[in-house]
C-alpha cells in the first residue's frame, strides 16, 4: 500500500480520488476530475491514450485534471505540465461556429418521462441539467403563470440565483409537463435517487440519447438552442453561429448581456460559446 504516495490504494484512479477528497473540493469537481484522470491512468498503463482526435478544450481538460490530482497526491510538490507548451495541444477556442441543435419534441426520443422533461427544460428555458433535475417544476409553473418568470436557485453554478423570463407558450408547456412528471416529489428527478445516482444513471443515459439524436454534445448543447432563439428575438436576426450577421454592435452586446444573465453566467464573453463570436 506504499505506492501512489501512500493514498491507500494500488489503483491510480482510486488513490487519486482519495487525494482529491483530502483537498476539500466539491463532490462534482472531484467526480469530473477523476473521470478525466482515468485517461491518464490508462495512458500510464498502456503507454498510449489511443482516443483518436480530441478537441483542444477536452484535451486541455484532461491534462488539467492530471495536474490537479497529482498536485493533491504529492501534497503540492507536483510541477504542473503545460497543455500547450509541453503537450503541443492547440489553444482552446470557446467561440461557437456550428449551428445550434434544431428544436425537437422530446417525445420523439427514447427517453422516460423525467428524462424528457429535463431535456425540454434545457432547450426551452436554458436550464443546466442539474438545475432542471432539482427544479420544483410545480412551483415554477405557478410562478410562470403569475409573474411571467421562473426563479432558479437549486443546482446553479456558484449558487447564483437568477430569473428566466417566460416568452413563449412552449416554455409554459415544458413546465406543465415537468410538473405533471414531478407529481408529489420535491423536484423533477426521481425522488428515490440522490443527485449522484441520478447523474451517473438516468441523466447520463439522457445525455447520450440526446447527443446521438441531435448530433450535439448532449443536454448542455440544448442551452445553446435557447440562447440562439433568445438572441434572434432580442436582436431581430439569427445568431452568428446560425448564419446571422451582426449589424448593430450595441444591440448585439445588450442581447449578450441579457442572455448571460438568463443562462446564469457572470461574464458576457461566455455567451460566444452559445451563439457565436462578435
Amino acid at each position: 500500500m506504499s505506492r501512489n504516495f501512500n493514498w491507500g490504494s494500488r489503483d491510480m484512479a482510486s488513490a487519486g480520488r482519495n487525494a482529491m477528497q483530502n483537498t476539500g473540493a466539491g463532490l462534482q469537481t472531484i467526480a469530473d476530475t477523476i473521470q478525466r484522470f482515468q485517461q491518464f491512468k490508462e495512458f500510464a498503463k498502456s503507454e498510449g491514450v489511443g482516443r483518436g482526435e480530441l478537441s483542444p478544450a477536452y484535451a486541455q481538460n484532461l491534462v488539467s485534471s492530471v495536474n490537479t490530482v497529482m498536485k493533491a497526491a504529492t501534497r503540492g510538490e507536483w510541477r504542473s505540465v503545460s497543455p500547450t507548451r509541453q503537450c503541443n495541444i492547440p489553444p482552446r477556442c470557446n467561440v461557437r461556429s456550428t449551428p445550434t441543435p434544431s428544436k425537437f419534441g422530446t417525445q420523439k426520443l427514447n427517453l422516460n418521462e423525467r428524462q424528457a422533461a429535463i431535456a425540454s427544460l434545457a432547450q426551452n428555458l436554458g436550464l443546466r441539467s442539474k438545475e432542471a433535475s432539482l427544479l420544483n417544476a410545480k412551483a415554477a409553473y405557478t410562478e410562470a403563470a403569475g409573474r411571467g418568470v421562473i426563479s432558479v436557485s437549486d443546482g446553479t453554478k456558484g449558487g447564483r440565483f437568477r430569473e428566466v423570463p417566460i416568452t413563449s407558450e412552449r416554455q409554459i408547456e415544458a413546465l406543465r409537463e415537468a410538473a405533471q412528471v414531478q407529481g408529489e416529489a420535491r423536484a423533477v428527478m426521481p425522488p428515490e435517487k440522490d443527485w449522484k445516482e441520478w447523474r451517473e444513471g438516468g441523466l447520463r443515459e439522457a445525455r447520450e440519447t440526446v447527443a446521438a439524436f441531435a448530433k450535439c454534445r448532449g443536454l448542455h448543447d440544448l442551452r445553446a438552442t435557447y440562447a440562439a432563439e433568445r438572441y434572434e428575438a432580442l436582436v431581430g436576426h439569427p445568431a452568428p453561429c446560425n448564419g446571422g450577421t451582426i449589424i448593430d454592435r450595441e444591440a448585439d452586446r445588450t442581447a449578450r448581456m441579457t442572455i448571460a444573465n438568463e443562462l446564469g453566467h457572470g461574464r458576457i464573453d461566455v455567451v460566444s460559446s452559445y451563439v457565436g463570436g462578435r
